[in-house]
């Protein structure tokens, strides 16, 4: 578990390289089984919010990538309303699309954060929406590949993707073509794999490593695009690498910190404009005012719902607490001993902490959220708001 990879100016064997083949093709072989999965379940929209999700993707294959005007709107939701099939849903409030607002200026726009519809709109434009998420998925796992190889060590790679692809909540939600539930825990996925990597690949170049963290970090701002609550594992990323770097403990390059840091202040700071623009403040939404709620008094019901539905939708939960209570337990075991077990433990300790911190965070915000604190919602339903967490590259 502690293993390092090799350097990248080390020769390698042909036993090694017969070994790096076949790591590759496992992982390959997991997501190629994860497609074939999703492709073959039936196109379904179980929920108003895929409906709304369709409707702005949708929208901006027709070239209006804000918002619509009343007469645009109502088109649009009586032009959607006939694809629903049995499960049809008609137009909402007002005459637009299912959970879209009107602005005070009298335009339409979807209540649900714009991020999903941008990366979604040219899968639907091509007529390949079913390939979005998996898609997304994909990216998914070469960045678990590359950040599980880099901490783990042989087959670290390959063990990251088939537990990420083998998770229920991944199959559970992969399928949802127009959620972006699947695609934004994959970013997340793919971001922190890349972090890892950048972090971890002291022999590489600083251009390299540069440009694989910033890649990491645009991963992340997209999946925080999607949903802003994302933020909270934005967050983490941010702080970790600052302690990294601070502490000296990956030798990160002060270059890669500026480029990384002045990455996530431009988003933010775009963030704020486009709600400023659109929803009339920077930290506004299109959710009315009351609808989205956070309480400390939903802690105690979400403790006594939730984690029923969360080892039924993410049982890798269970094997992530056992991998970092292990890691733990090497700490305790090697950090008075000295030598390379010891800086290996705490190296691990501290990659082990960052990622369980970012999981954390999820779970520790959506635990006061109001609305997943109420009985009788279906796993489905409910564990949606947890997935990202679930994620992340898993030792």
């Amino acid at each position: 578990m502690t293993a390092l990879a090799p350097a990248a100016d080390v020769p390698r064997s042909a036993a090694r390289t017969r070994q790096d083949v076949a790591e590759a093709c496992l992982a390959a072989a997991a997501l190629a089984v994860l497609c074939v999965l999703v492709l073959r379940a039936s196109p379904y929209l179980p929920e108003p919010d895929d409906y709304a999700y369709r409707a702005s993707i949708v929208a901006m294959t027709d070239g209006h990538f804000l918002t619509l005007s009343g007469a645009q709107a109502h088109a649009l939701a009586g032009q959607l309303a006939p694809q629903a099939g049995h499960n049809r849903l008609g137009p909402g409030l007002g005459g637009g699309p299912i959970q879209w607002v009107q602005l005070p200026g009298g335009r339409w726009i979807s209540e649900k954060d714009p991020g999903y519809p941008y990366l979604a709109a040219i899968f639907q434009a091509l007529g390949l929406i079913r390939l979005a998420p998996l898609f997304y998925g994909a990216l998914a796992c070469l960045g678990l590949y590359a950040g599980g190889r880099r901490w783990l060590g042989s087959f670290g790679g390959a063990a990251a993707v088939g537990l990420y692809c083998s998770s229920g909540a991944a199959i559970l939600f992969a399928w949802r073509d127009y959620m972006p539930t699947f695609t934004e825990a994959s970013l997340i996925a793919a971001g922190t794999g890349a972090l890892l990597w950048a972090v971890l690949a002291a022999g590489a170049s600083t251009r390299r490593r540069t440009w694989a963290g910033l890649a990491g970090f645009v991963a992340l701002e997209a999946a925080t695009f999607s949903r802003y609550t994302n933020i909270a594992v934005l967050g983490c990323a941010v702080i970790a690498v600052l302690a990294a770097w601070r502490l000296r403990a990956a030798r990160l390059p002060g270059s890669a910190i500026a480029w990384w840091v002045a990455s996530v202040c431009v988003f933010g700071t775009g963030v704020a404009l486009f709600n400023t623009l659109i929803y009339g403040g920077p930290l506004r939404s299109g959710y009315r005012p009351g609808e989205i709620t956070f309480s400390l008094s939903a802690v105690s019901a979400n403790l006594r719902y939730m984690p029923a539905h969360l080892i039924q939708a993410m049982p890798m939960l269970v094997l992530g607490l056992a991998a970092l209570a292990g890691i733990a337990a090497a700490w305790l075991r090697y950090r008075r001993a000295g030598g390379q077990q010891a800086e290996a433990a705490r190296r691990d300790l501290a990659i082990g902490v960052a990622l369980a911190a970012s999981w954390a965070a999820i779970w520790v915000l959506y635990a006061s959220y109001t609305w997943t604190a109420a009985a009788g919602l279906s796993t489905l339903q409910a564990a949606r708001f947890y997935v990202p967490a679930q994620h992340h590259d898993r030792p």
